[in-house]
């Protein structure tokens, strides 16, 4: 699947943060998401990489796919059960 196929609900732009700002940002973003719904992540800091998709599956959420996109690293992310 295209990123350009996946509607997010809501869109936060960790650009110029660093760890652990991109997660916990995510993470409070996510609280307001109903189950099943999409959020797209976009940020600079490369431990994001290694950090979100950790975060996602520690969380009971999906990470549907990550891709780097002139510089920034895009990640969409579904609204897992109790996530």
């Amino acid at each position: 699947m295209a990123s350009t196929d996946i509607e997010a609900k809501v869109v936060v732009d960790a650009r110029g943060l660093l760890c652990p700002m991109p997660v916990v940002k995510t993470a409070k973003a996510m609280k307001e998401l109903q189950t099943g719904e999409v959020l797209k992540l976009i940020s600079t800091d490369r431990g994001s990489v290694a950090d979100i998709p950790a975060w996602a599956e520690s969380t009971n959420n999906e990470l549907i796919e990550w891709h780097e996109e002139a510089g920034d690293f895009v990640f969409h992310l579904r609204k897992g059960q109790g996530g």
